[in-house]
């Protein structure tokens, strides 16, 4: 988004977008977990997946630019999460290499912009 644009809602941001489409990724990448998981691993994954366009699109919405910024760390939070969890899920050999890669890189990315939103945000309402 350039500095013409205008933000009308949280789903102008592309970070937003960006968030759900991870959210999407591991809710298909979790479908392929082992049944036992279903409320464990699974669940955990999927959870934090959804906490980060979540927190986006609330904080967005909020009457303070603070309030976003806070919201946006939360979002930086579940995405720390995310790494961590599908770090576990692949070291038991619940995802392969590549799905662990194609995610790791989708943080990691969103991770950035999530950054550089915060820092182009006023710094004081």
């Amino acid at each position: 988004m350039d500095k013409t644009q205008v933000v009308k809602s949280y789903r102008d941001l592309l970070v937003w977008q960006k968030g759900i489409d991870l959210a999407e990724t591991i809710y298909r990448l979790t479908e392929m977990f082992p049944q036992y998981e279903l409320y464990g691993l699974a669940n955990q994954l999927r959870r934090a997946a959804v906490s980060v366009p979540s927190n986006i699109s609330e904080g967005q919405t909020r009457n303070h630019t603070r309030e976003f910024i806070q919201y946006l760390y939360v979002s930086l939070g579940s995405l720390s999460e995310i790494d961590t969890q599908v770090t576990i899920a692949h070291r038991l050999n619940y995802i392969t290499d590549e799905h662990c890669m194609k995610i790791s890189e989708e943080v990691i990315s969103l991770r950035r912009m999530i950054f550089s939103l915060i820092k182009r945000l006023p710094a004081a309402d």
